[in-house]
């Protein structure tokens, strides 16, 4: 009984939260991380790989439109909705499985993915947010820490090479995301700062851009996500490119997961900083430092090797930092019974935003030299550094 009402009081909510979220999300990149091998299957050409890439953002992005046009994580229990989200998403990812799969049935298997992702990354962080009224930004630095590891941990997978066929990475990703659904329904009551709202207001998203602290942080956000999951996508390619200029034999797979898993470690350590220095200072520190890594990176492809991957580790930690410091702001901003409409109208802008970075990126390897291409994100950094400076947020 002691445990129990322990378990209810919060005590051990966070760490549920975290491995329940690293679970789900685990899904997230899976099929970038086979990319290749399923490439080959399919017969999908190169030319469209940018779609691949995206199909599960535009998938994220009508997800989180529904879900906040609809109210769904401030109308309904949020743990019902993570793991109804959670298996829905793990039957999108098992089509991945099938012996013959047309590049129709690909894009949109990977597109109901990204839908049903809406009820995990954003309600993970509602869920949160309705637990933690103090110390919000560390709480969401881990929370977003496990969802960096999530997306990252395909690339390991693939890169260790645990079995010849790409199966293996799909069914683990799956099993884990299943996992993860049951374990935030089982484990994880309502928070007790949880207010429901009553009424489905259909506008009431688009008029929280009337209060200043929300428009300012979420502008920073967007910016934050111009850069953020284009940056990630195009990490396989940036160390293939370096490899063929230096006639190197760089490990993509393992390195891309190293990058990317470094910034779940930074998204922590920016949580602890937030609570001293406040979400907004660290989410424009880590902007200022990406943005100029982002301009610097033509550099990088000159470099030694070990200069080169440092340089991408440091930038895949400062890349994604800020990132839990601005759903913080965002979070609170807002009154109590939206801010799950908050978050995921944030995030389906967000995401909406990185659609079209992954794709100009796509379109830019055709105009530029290759180890130019990520110049162009240095426009997200500069925009978040504009709106942060403006004021208004003191958090």
């Amino acid at each position: 009984m002691k445990s129990i009402a322990k378990l209810k009081s919060g005590s051990y909510i966070l760490p549920i939260i975290i491995v329940s979220q690293f679970a789900c999300t685990s899904l997230w990149f899976a099929g970038n991380a086979v990319l290749d091998d399923l490439v080959l299957k399919t017969g999908l050409g190169t030319e469209i790989i940018g779609y691949v890439l995206s199909s599960v953002q535009i998938g994220f992005i009508l997800g989180t439109l529904v879900f906040a046009i609809f109210m769904i994580a401030d109308r309904f229990s949020p743990s019902k909705v993570f793991m109804f989200s959670a298996f829905s998403a793990a039957i999108c990812n098992m089509v991945l499985l099938f012996q013959d799969i047309s590049n129709t049935t690909l894009f949109m298997a990977r597109l109901g993915a990204g839908f049903f992702l809406a009820g995990i990354y954003p309600v993970g962080m509602k869920i949160a947010a309705d637990y933690y009224e103090k110390g919000l930004g560390k709480a969401l630095g881990y929370l977003v820490g496990a969802l960096v590891l999530g997306t990252a941990f395909p690339h390991l997978l693939q890169g260790l090479k645990l079995s010849e066929d790409y199966s293996i990475v799909i069914t683990i990703t799956t099993l884990l995301t299943i996992l993860g659904g049951a374990t935030i329904y089982f484990m994880v009551p309502d928070g007790p700062y949880r207010k429901p709202s009553k009424v489905l207001a259909l506008r009431a998203g688009m008029a929280l851009f009337k209060i200043p602290a929300f428009k300012k942080a979420a502008i920073g956000y967007f910016g934050h996500m111009w850069e953020l999951y284009a940056f990630w996508a195009f990490i396989p390619f940036a160390i293939k490119t370096y490899n063929s200029i230096h006639i190197s034999h760089l490990p993509f797979s393992l390195w891309t997961f190293s990058i990317i898993g470094l910034g779940g470690i930074s998204c922590a350590i920016g949580g602890h900083f937030a609570l001293r220095w406040g979400s907004r200072k660290v989410a424009l520190i880590s902007l200022l430092l990406s943005g100029v890594l982002c301009i610097a990176s033509p550099l990088f492809f000159l470099l030694p090797s070990y200069l080169f991957l440092l340089a991408f580790c440091l930038w895949g930690m400062f890349v994604v930092s800020d990132s839990p410091q601005f759903s913080t702001l965002v979070a609170s901003a807002v009154p109590l019974e939206l801010k799950g409409t908050a978050l995921t109208l944030v995030n389906c802008i967000g995401f909406s935003i990185s659609i079209i970075s992954i794709q100009l990126l796509t379109y830019w390897l055709e105009v530029v030299d290759s180890s130019y291409i990520f110049t162009v994100l240095s426009i997200g950094p500069i925009l978040g550094i504009w709106a942060l400076r403006k004021g208004g947020l003191n958090k």
